[in-house]
C-alpha cells in the first residue's frame, strides 16, 4: 500500500513517509493511493472477531509487511488496545438506548474516543523512531480530548525518542481534560496554553512540519526534521493514522448492530446510518472511507454546535471560516475542520487539481464555495444538524430522565441531531442507526450536572482512575500570550519560535 496527497497525484510515499509527517509536503493530506474493497464473506468473517483482531485485519489492510511485519503489528495492536488500558471487555460496547443504538467510544484510559485512534498511531510512531533510532518530536493542538489521548498514549509507549508538545486554547476546555495533561511530570511532555481560539496553533505547526522547523527552509519536505536531526510530526487528525484507525469502530458498530437486528454482514439492502458529533471530521471520514471500501453506511450524519461550518457546507456549499463561539461542547469547536479536505477528494472523483485549486482558495480566501454539483455528491451521503447549548442540554437531561442514560456534552449534541434528523428514540421498532458516545461525562462535571442536577450527577458511576486526578499536583503550563497590536499572523510568527525553543530546550 502506498499512499499520495489530496493535492497531487505524482508522487506515491511510504506508509512510513505518511504517518511519520502528518500532512503532505505540499500540503494537502495524505491518501491511500488505492482503498481496498470488502467484500461480503470478508465482513461475515470480520464479525466474529474481538475489536482487536479486527482492529488488526482493518490495519494491515493499509500497511504493507514490508513496512511492518506481522509479529510487530501484533505487538503494536496488543499493547494499544489492552484490557488493562480499557474498562469494558468488548472495548466498544453498542447499546441500546430507547429505539436507537449508541456506540460507546469513551473506554479507553482518558475517557474518550481520541484514545482509539490514538494509541495505535503513538505505538506505529514508536515503532519507527526505534527502527530508525531517532528522535521524533510530536506536535499537536487540542480542544480538549486528543492532547491527553496523545499525552498519555506517549506516556505508556515509554519510548525516550519519542516525546510531545500539546497545545490548548486557554480556558477553552474542561478541568478534568486540562488536568489529564498538566498533572503529567514527564521529561518526554511539555504543555502550553495559548491565547485565542481553537485553530489558533493549527497554522504554526503546520507551517514547523512543511519545513521541518528550519525557518522557511523546506530542504527536508516535512519529514527529515530540523538541522538536529529530529524528526517532527503531527498527529491531530490531519494524520492518515487516525481516519484509518477510526474506521475499526465504524465497522465494529455496524457489525454489532447487524448481529442485533439479524441482517447479513454486507446486505446493501440493510444500510446502518451513523450520527457523529463533529469537530475536525477526522472521525466522519473514517466512517466514510469505510462505506467507500463497501461497508455497508448509509447516511453519515454530522451533529454540530453553533461552530457549524460543516453543517453549513452540508446544507448549502458554504465551507467559510468563521470567528470560534464558546460552547458548552468545547471538543467540537472548530473554525475550520481538516478532514474536509479528504471528503472532497472523494467528493471530486479523486480529482487532484480540482482539491488542490479548491484548498488553495480556502487557505488564500478562507472561503470555499462548493459548486451544485459537488454540493449534490456530499449531500447522498451526509446529512447534519445545528445544535444550541440549550438544545444539548435538554437531550442530555431527556436521556437521563426517559432511558437513565448519562452523556457527555458532545454526545448531547448527537442525541439532540438525532431527533432532529428523524431517528426518533421512541419507535416500536428499532432503527437502525448508530450514535457514537465520544466521551465519557467524567470529563465534563460542570455541563452535565447544570443538565441533570446534583442528585442525578452522584448517580454516576464515577471512574475509579478518574478520581485520582483530583488529588494529583498540576504542572503549571507554560503560555503564549497574544502581543499587543499584533495582527494573527504575527501573533503565530512569535508562537511558532517560542514552541522551538521550547522543543530545542527541553527534548
Amino acid at each position: 500500500m502506498k499512499y499520495k496527497s489530496t493535492r497531487n497525484g505524482k508522487h506515491e510515499y511510504t506508509f512510513e513517509q505518511a504517518i511519520c509527517s502528518g500532512y503532505a509536503p505540499d500540503g494537502g493530506l495524505f491518501v491511500p493511493s488505492t482503498l481496498p474493497s470488502v467484500n461480503v464473506e470478508t465482513l461475515i468473517t470480520w464479525s466474529k472477531l474481538t475489536f482487536p483482531e479486527l482492529a488488526y485485519e482493518i490495519m494491515r489492510l493499509f500497511i504493507s509487511a514490508d513496512e511492518i511485519n506481522d509479529s510487530d503489528l501484533i505487538s503494536i495492536v496488543k499493547n494499544s488496545f489492552s484490557f488493562d488500558s480499557f474498562d469494558d471487555d468488548a472495548f466498544v460496547p453498542v447499546k441500546k438506548l430507547g429505539s436507537n443504538f449508541i456506540a460507546e467510544l469513551f473506554h479507553g484510559p482518558t475517557f474518550c474516543f481520541k484514545d482509539i485512534g490514538m494509541r495505535p498511531v503513538i505505538q506505529i510512531l514508536s515503532h519507527f523512531s526505534t527502527l530508525r533510532n531517532k528522535s521524533t518530536t510530536l506536535l499537536v493542538s487540542t480542544t480538549g480530548d486528543t492532547g491527553p489521548a496523545a499525552v498519555r498514549a506517549v506516556s505508556d509507549a515509554a519510548n525516550p525518542r519519542l516525546n510531545i508538545l500539546v497545545h490548548y486554547p486557554n480556558g477553552q476546555i474542561s478541568d478534568f481534560q486540562r488536568r489529564q495533561m498538566t498533572t503529567v511530570d514527564s521529561k518526554c511532555v511539555k504543555v502550553v496554553k495559548f491565547d485565542g481560539g481553537g485553530d489558533d496553533m493549527d497554522g504554526p505547526i503546520k507551517e514547523t512540519l512543511l519545513t521541518g522547523g528550519n525557518n522557511g527552509n523546506d530542504k527536508n519536505n516535512g519529514n527529515e526534521g530540523d538541522d538536529e536531526g529530529r524528526s517532527f510530526c503531527g498527529i491531530n487528525s490531519y494524520n492518515i493514522g487516525r481516519p484509518m484507525v477510526q474506521m475499526v469502530h465504524f465497522v465494529w458498530a455496524y457489525l454489532r448492530v447487524a448481529e442485533q437486528l439479524n441482517i447479513t454482514p454486507g446486505d446493501t439492502n440493510c444500510e446502518i446510518d451513523f450520527i457523529v458529533p463533529t469537530g475536525a471530521m477526522g472521525n466522519i471520514t473514517g466512517g466514510y472511507i469505510a462505506k467507500q471500501m463497501g461497508i455497508p453506511i448509509g447516511m453519515l450524519c454530522a451533529g454540530v454546535n453553533i461552530n457549524d461550518i460543516t453543517h453549513r457546507v452540508i446544507q448549502s456549499g458554504e465551507f467559510h471560516k468563521k470567528k470560534i463561539q464558546k460552547t458548552l461542547s468545547d471538543a467540537i469547536n472548530i473554525e475550520v475542520p481538516y478532514n474536509f479536505e479528504r471528503l472532497l477528494f472523494y467528493l471530486t472523483g479523486e480529482d487532484h487539481f480540482l482539491v488542490n485549486d479548491c484548498m488553495t482558495t480556502m487557505d488564500t480566501t478562507k472561503k470555499l464555495t462548493l459548486d451544485s454539483a459537488l454540493l449534490e455528491r456530499l449531500q447522498r451521503d451526509f446529512r447534519s444538524a445545528r445544535i444550541t447549548d440549550d438544545e444539548m442540554v435538554h437531550a442530555l437531561l431527556r436521556a437521563y430522565e426517559e432511558h437513565d442514560y448519562i452523556s457527555d456534552p458532545h454526545t448531547a449534541v448527537a442525541l439532540a441531531a438525532a431527533e432532529i434528523l428523524g431517528y426518533s428514540f421512541d419507535n416500536d421498532k428499532p432503527n437502525p442507526v448508530v450514535i457514537l458516545a465520544t466521551a465519557s461525562p467524567c470529563k465534563f462535571r460542570d455541563v452535565v450536572s447544570k443538565a441533570i442536577g446534583e442528585d442525578g450527577w452522584k448517580k454516576f458511576n464515577f471512574p475509579a482512575s478518574a478520581k485520582d486526578l483530583d488529588n494529583s499536583v498540576e504542572i503549571e503550563p507554560i503560555h503564549f500570550t497574544c502581543p499587543g497590536g499584533a495582527n494573527i499572523e504575527e501573533t503565530q510568527s512569535e508562537w511558532k519560535e517560542k514552541m522551538l525553543e521550547i522543543i530545542k530546550t527541553n527534548f
